[in-house]
């Protein structure tokens, strides 16, 4: 609006759209007018350049200039919003709540919704099979539940990095779109990266913070870092969060007096970070959201842990490349015919149980599905003809759906039907209680199909204004308004022909339209033959349009019948959607029985067509694989995958140190273990000739890092940030994956932490978890035989005159040598320099030499040999003192420092310091 322009001199209808805007200055205001949703001044440039479409402007009178002015079709709004939202803005939705035929004066707008990206639902989305999660946290840092406790600023390792206080988190997670709603509390032990992977396992469009939890901006970074810019962080007063409010709130929601049946008893910060998403959701959608109707509370000791950098590693859900599903293991796995049972898979990826029972039964059903193909191919067809019925409800119960999404529900509760018939004539179904449970509980409901058809016409129209939607001999009044209405459609047709033989004119013609209603045209060819009583309304160039007081009385009959007539049939629209959504309960239970069939028989499917086994999933034990294989990369590699065996757990092999050059597929090998152990615990056939699985707790991967600039950390920082996570919260449970650890500092503090951690780890009195560790440091293959469950396997390569073929087999003992040289052959380096690599290489070795020699080297001679060598040997003994040492070594002040050294209450960060002081000792 121009400056100083007085808000009286302009029209009513920008005074009404300003005082709207001015209760919702954070959003982007689509006004409605009409057929257009409309948005004016810095709303109208911002949506202009936005979504890509026209900006024009409007003359708002002496005071108000030119206007800038930009719209869009209401019935476009699911094709623009969505855009809006993701680009990081809200919108805030007017909407005329008064019929404008009725309005006296101006229309009533009023906001009926605030969307942003956690509350954004798409009503056209059919082929959206995940879900639009809003997600909340809380945090509770000491016994009094303080929220608002500082943050301590870590100096000493770099000016950006926030060193945040122990603390316990309650996390929810709400789709407002689908109905689904999870809970869970985060301990102390699991702190921030626990909840960093919560957060990241979901997915969520936007996180809720209390407003004085967001306010500390050092857990504002840190979580922005972790979860990605492209998450939207937003503040929410801090009274929705607390554990009465929240109480109160979820039990009016639920309809209940107790939330022990949710859980929630004993889990406060859980309760809480319910209370604010639900609030929250509220809030914006401006309803009771009363298709929700039950949330699940869920903790850590039920599901195996799979922290963010796991997920990454492991491109679990998503391809660490471009951040799709394409090659991840979700996509190979994802088969489903149905968007809940897409919904529900992704859950069961990311979160393998347990509980070894619960794997079993799972694994009952996909058995009983993998062995017959007619049964898959009948329960398939029947899958592929129901509708994503949690989004169809909740359309329906937020006043949003059509006739066109009752007869959706109406035809996908037939195939319920059928399905559910079917699965009753499997043979042995009472035995497999996953399928069993899951027949049972779908419920074609009957009544709610009978009411759909007995109401709603086969093929309505998508709009619900012109009618047209109600089947005759539903209502005896819509029945006779129609009767009426095809009566004046006739009388129409005789009123045209009577005129036209009454005035000669053959061409006349009776017709309607939005601003004047019924008329007559006349060509101006036949001017002179119109009749005195005709009362001219309207001149065109070729024609003029007139009325005549008979047409005028009958007008007026034909347009209140058609009015009556379309706002009766949203009456009963109504009425029918009512009845339904009382029914939404049981049909929500439908949806989920229907999701779980389809996710077994997805994995059944896919187990048939990939040539999966059924693995023994036990309590207790190690990890036995016959031909395992990476179910990614199987189908991907051109010379056709070469499966491994693998045998870890086992008293004399807990610990696994695999050699072998790079490119030889130690990576692969590595992930297709953790791939194939996810796979069987989440209730999965495995790519294997056979497998037996002892239950993992939790799966620990350190397979490459980065700098993090952001943060100020370093590759090597990265790196032992991440080995502190694993040597702090392993099990003898876990597993861990560990690929080139210590390779970002030097060959001899990399050689010395990567020694140590293998002690650690493999230690029976420490944690003796289940581990892999790829490494070029070859001094480690002498811990075989050294340290209890050590062993050494190696990626096996075929050595020819021209170079190596890599023969992507593991096999027992040590590699003969790490062959980088012939690896950087491979990559194209000159030959020149891979000769003379040789050259050097040789010699070094002859000499037994190790490194810090590269000065000496030179063109035509190779090494000054004047200096006493430095031998391997003596490395070992430097580092592990044996008796006959190096002259002098007895004397070292550095041995004496480390005699002294009780290795037992060293923290990592105590060790990587006294490290840092010997070596800088040692260069004096």
């Amino acid at each position: 609006m121009k400056k100083g322009t007085r808000e009286k001199d302009l029209t009513p209808l920008m005074r009404q759209y300003l005082a709207i805007k001015r209760e919702h200055p954070d959003c982007i205001l689509l006004y409605r007018m009409g057929d257009f949703y409309e948005m004016f001044m810095e709303d109208a440039e911002t949506g202009a350049k936005e979504l890509d479409i026209t900006l024009t402007s409007r003359d708002k009178g002496p005071y108000g200039g030119r206007m800038p002015l930009a719209g869009i079709p209401y019935h476009a709004l699911d094709n623009y919003l969505p855009r809006l939202v993701k680009k990081g803005y809200k919108v805030a939705i007017a909407e005329q709540v008064e019929d404008p035929r009725k309005a006296k004066g101006l229309v009533k707008r009023e906001v009926i919704r605030i969307v942003t990206p956690g509350t954004l639902i798409s009503s056209g989305g059919e082929h959206e099979s995940g879900n639009n999660f809003l997600s909340a946290v809380v945090r509770r840092v000491s016994e009094d539940n303080r929220m608002d406790l500082p943050l301590k600023e870590d100096r000493g390792l770099s000016e950006n990095r926030v060193v945040l206080p122990a603390a316990s988190y309650g996390v929810a997670h709400l789709d407002i779109s689908t109905g689904d709603f999870y809970a869970t509390e985060i301990d102390e032990a699991g702190s921030f990266q626990g909840l960093v992977s919560e957060l990241l396992k979901y997915g969520p469009a936007e996180v809720v913070l209390p407003d004085s939890l967001l306010k500390k901006g050092g857990l504002t970074r840190e979580l922005r870092s972790q979860i990605g810019e492209g998450v939207a962080l937003t503040s929410f007063p801090d009274h929705h969060f607390l554990e009465n409010y929240a109480t109160d709130l979820v039990k009016r929601q639920f309809g209940v007096v107790s939330l022990k049946g949710f859980g929630l008893e004993g889990m406060p910060l859980a309760l809480e970070a319910a209370g604010g998403v639900l609030a929250y959701a509220r809030e914006h959608q401006m309803c009771d959201l009363s298709h929700l109707r039950k949330i699940s509370t869920y903790r850590d000791s039920q599901f195996m842990v799979l922290d963010s950098t796991t997920l990454r590693n492991l491109e679990v859900n998503r391809s660490c490349r471009d951040g799709s599903a394409r090659g991840s293991l979700l996509e190979v796995l994802d088969q489903t015919s149905t968007s809940m049972g897409s919904r529900m898979l992704r859950n069961w990826v990311q979160h393998p149980l347990m509980g070894v029972e619960d794997i079993r039964e799972r694994q009952e059903g996909v058995g009983l599905l993998h062995s017959d193909l007619f049964l898959r191919a009948d329960l398939r067809d029947n899958l592929k003809g129901i509708q994503d019925l949690e989004r169809l409800l909740m359309r329906l119960s937020l006043g949003r759906g059509n006739a066109r999404d009752l007869r959706g529900l109406k035809n996908s509760l037939e195939h319920v039907r059928t399905l559910k018939e079917r699965m009753m004539e499997i043979e042995g179904l009472e035995k497999v209680g996953v399928l069993k449970r899951a027949a049972e509980g779908m419920d074609p409901e009957e009544d709610v199909m009978s009411l759909i058809d007995a109401a709603i016409v086969e093929e309505p129209p998508l709009s619900t204004k012109d009618g047209g939607m109600i089947r005759e001999g539903y209502s005896g009044e819509l029945d006779e308004i129609k009767e009426a209405s095809r009566g004046s459609r006739e009388w129409l047709k005789r009123f045209e022909e009577t005129e036209r033989k009454r005035t000669g004119v053959r061409s006349l013609k009776v017709r309607y339209n939005n601003v004047f209603g019924y008329y007559i045209e006349v060509t101006k060819a036949n001017l002179d033959l119109v009749p005195p009583d005709y009362i001219r309304k309207q001149t065109l160039t070729n024609a003029e349009r007139f009325i005549t007081e008979e047409l005028k009385e009958k007008e007026t009959i034909i347009l209140n019948a058609r009015e009556r007539m379309a706002e009766l049939e949203c009456q009963l629209l109504n009425g029918v959607i009512d009845r339904i959504v009382e029914r939404m309960s049981g049909i929500q239970e439908t949806s989920r029985n229907v999701a779980i069939l389809d996710v077994l028989l997805d994995l059944a499917e896919v187990a048939v067509k990939r040539n999966y086994t059924r693995p023994r999933v036990l309590e207790d034990g190690g990890i036995e694989i016959k031909g395992g294989r990476h179910p990614v990369i199987e189908d991907r590699v051109e010379w056709g995958f070469v499966p491994n065996d693998v045998l870890m757990g086992g008293g004399d092999s807990r610990f696994i140190i695999l050699t072998g050059p790079n490119m030889a597929g130690k990576s692969t090998y590595m992930r297709q273990l953790a791939l194939i152990v996810i796979m069987a615990q989440m209730g999965s056939f495995v790519p294997a000739e056979r497998a037996r699985v002892g239950i993992v707790d939790r799966i620990f991967t350190r397979v490459g890092a980065s700098d993090d600039l952001v943060r100020g950390q370093s590759t090597f920082m990265v790196e032992m940030l991440e080995l502190a996570n694993i040597l702090n919260c392993a099990t003898s449970r876990s597993l861990i994956l560990l690929d080139e650890v210590g390779r970002g500092t030097s060959t001899f503090d990399g050689l010395a932490i990567a020694w140590a951690v293998t002690e650690f780890l493999s230690d029976p009195d420490r944690i003796s978890a289940k581990t892999l560790f790829a490494t070029h440091y070859h001094h480690l293959t002498e811990l075989e035989g050294a340290l209890k469950g050590v062993v050494n396997y190696h990626m096996s390569v075929k050595e020819e005159p021209g170079g190596i073929t890599f023969l992507r087999k593991v096999r027992r003992g040590a590699a003969s040598g790490s062959y980088g040289i012939e690896v950087a052959r491979l990559a194209g380096i000159p030959e020149e320099v891979v000769t003379r690599a040789h050259e050097i290489l040789s010699l070094i070795e002859k000499s037994d030499y190790l490194e810090g020699r590269a000065g000496k080297i030179t063109t035509g001679e190779v090494m000054d040999l004047s200096e006493p060598p430095i031998r391997k040997r003596d490395l070992q003994m430097v580092l592990f003192p044996v008796e006959d040492g190096p002259k002098g070594y007895e004397e070292d002040p550095i041995k004496e420092e480390l005699r002294s050294l009780d290795p037992d209450n060293l923290t990592p960060l105590s060790a990587l310091e006294l490290l840092y002081r010997l070596k800088k000792r040692a260069l004096q």
